[in-house]
């Protein structure tokens, strides 16, 4: 496999950073989370006035075999559908992405759908969607390591162009399926906890839902390697963000993590490296119920708890202003000193 070459943060800026923040005309912590974001890009950059540049928010797209049995409200098709109204500027994500001036993209990892070359979406097909787990493997192990490969060959020609900071979104009928069982084997978390309604099932879908993926996971025998469950129940679009969330860290990017299906992604991706955690903020708690597992699996705080389950990236989108706002508090706001104010003796750490 790839290798990345991941660094942990470095503490050396820590009390630096820290000292910044509470030298702000403020009290101490009264700015509460926007000061967790800004330390924690601090220390990404290493840098007491952190920046972000050029933010991009890419989505990635993948057919999932599974969607032939009915575990969405939704038709296979929609998958592709979708793709032609993200190049319209019809969705959620093209709405947000406008009004907060945020980058977007759009890659086919491996949709059942052939799109006109002109159109402009990264072309980076695996294959016409994913085999059916249920009966056989989603994919080879050849075909899940280069879509590690070509994840991260997308992230860095963003980071080429001069982007520091990047989103990922997903689309891919099915793919609350896939995140589930990843969720079950990586984080050892029983099924019946991990599978939820997805696009809007009902509670009878939701049961049937379950019933087809425990029939897919009572015939794996494969190990919880990341690689190995990947292969047997991820989706293309899954395989190539864990490896573009590996390739981002690397580059030492800031990342602000969506919903159930990145956050899936990036479970796998941190059971190959768990540095990868140090270099995410993470967005909100989707609605999808399994979500707060998997992000008390991985020690996460989200920052909002808006009630959203879209996906596409919407969550971090949503979010991204009051990251912005850390970001500039941290650089423009006028310290004690500066303001000629007398200044609190409190003295306080971020935990």
């Amino acid at each position: 496999m790839q290798k990345f070459d991941i660094e942990s943060l470095s503490t050396e800026l820590d009390d630096r950073i820290l000292n910044k923040i509470n030298g702000k005309t403020k009290p101490i912590g009264s700015l509460g989370v926007l000061e967790k974001i800004a330390f924690q890009i601090g220390k990404i950059q290493n840098s007491l006035s952190p920046e972000i540049v050029n933010p991009t928010v890419v989505v990635f797209a993948g057919d999932h075999g599974i969607a032939d049995d009915g575990v969405s409200f939704y038709p296979k098709s929609v998958s592709y559908q979708m793709l032609y109204n993200y190049m319209q500027g019809g969705a959620a994500i093209n709405v947000f992405s406008r009004q907060h001036g945020i980058d977007f993209k759009v890659v086919d990892a491996g949709i059942d759908h052939d799109f006109d070359p002109s159109l402009n979406i990264i072309n980076k097909k695996i294959a016409y969607g994913t085999k059916n787990y249920r009966f056989e493997p989603a994919m080879s192990k050849d075909q899940c390591l280069e879509g590690f490969k070509r994840g991260a060959d997308v992230i860095e020609e963003i980071h080429k162009e001069g982007c520091n900071f990047i989103a990922f979104g997903e689309k891919g009928i099915g793919n609350t399926s896939s995140a589930a069982l990843i969720l079950s084997l990586l984080a050892d978390i029983t099924l019946d906890e991990c599978v939820g309604r997805g696009t809007g099932l009902d509670s009878k879908g939701v049961k049937s839902k379950f019933n087809l993926l425990n029939e897919a996971l009572s015939k794996y025998d494969g190990s919880k390697d990341p690689i190995d469950v990947l292969t047997q129940f991820g989706g293309f679009e899954v395989v190539m963000i864990a490896g573009a969330m590996l390739k981002a860290a690397e580059l030492r990017m800031t990342m602000l993590i969506d919903g159930f299906i990145i956050t899936s992604a990036l479970l796998a991706a941190s059971k190959i490296n768990s540095k990868v955690l140090e270099y995410c903020l993470f967005a909100h708690k989707s609605n999808e119920k399994a979500h707060i597992k998997m992000l008390n699996h991985l020690n996460a705080e989200p920052i909002l708890d808006i009630g959203m389950r879209l996906g596409e990236g919407t969550g971090a989108v949503v979010c991204y202003p009051i990251v912005k706002s850390a970001v500039q508090f941290i650089n423009e706001m006028a310290s004690f000193k500066e303001a000629g104010v007398s200044e609190s003796e409190e003295v306080e750490t971020i935990s």
